[in-house]
């Protein structure tokens, strides 16, 4: 077992007891310092030790959204509770640029949802931006097709949106692209899944720029 990430003055102190209590209740993992600080909030975010076994990295994608994150790369999430999730620890780190791509396009196109419009909106301003998908399969499937044609690719893609109807295609989908990506496996995840990846990645960077 990894040892536990120290205590970040970014954190709420009752935040840093609930990481306490999970320390103690996790048992053996496989993960690295950096990769247990994401399992770690996730856990907390849910009360849920199954995403301990859910969570999977790609090889990099850690240190590439850290880099990201310091260069005030923008985010770019599907839905508004992503960005509600992220806004207190943007604002309390690097300020990055956030875009909710459900309100990036006015209506959707045709055989389209409005999420999957936008995001195919973001991607035309913002090729390089980390993606952060907790709601919408179709916005994540949309993404993995254009990244799959195009030569520019994101810094991160977070893939963990939650529920039955083309959630595993989606996820599926990301894992055979060679796209720098954290995702949740199976059927679990949702906004504040989502937004806890991103605010254990600005914990990480911030606490790498600081050092």
């Amino acid at each position: 077992m990894s040892r536990e990430p120290s205590p970040s003055p970014l954190n709420h102190p009752i935040v840093e007891q609930s990481f306490a209590v999970i320390d103690q209740e996790i048992g053996p993992h496989g993960f690295d310092p950096a990769e247990y600080a994401i399992a770690r909030r996730v856990i907390h975010s849910t009360a849920d030790f199954e995403f301990k076994d859910l969570l999977r990295f790609s090889e990099g994608a850690i240190s590439g959204a850290i880099a990201a994150l310091q260069r005030q790369t923008p985010i770019v999430v599907d839905v508004s509770m992503v960005r509600q999730g992220i806004a207190t620890m943007v604002a309390k780190t690097f300020c990055n640029p956030i875009v909710t791509a459900v309100e990036a396009a006015d209506a959707a196109m045709p055989g389209k949802t409005l999420t999957e419009t936008g995001m195919l909106c973001c991607w035309e301003q913002y090729p390089d931006a980390i993606y952060v998908i907790g709601n919408a399969p179709t916005a994540l499937l949309a993404l993995c097709h254009l990244a799959q044609t195009e030569t520019m690719q994101p810094a991160l893609v977070i893939g963990a949106p939650v529920g039955f109807i083309s959630v595993l295609e989606a996820k599926a989908t990301l894992a055979q692209t060679p796209l720098p990506q954290i995702r949740v496996e199976g059927r679990k995840g949702g906004s504040s899944v989502a937004a806890a990846i991103v605010n254990a990645l600005l914990v990480l960077a911030w606490e790498e720029h600081s050092s």
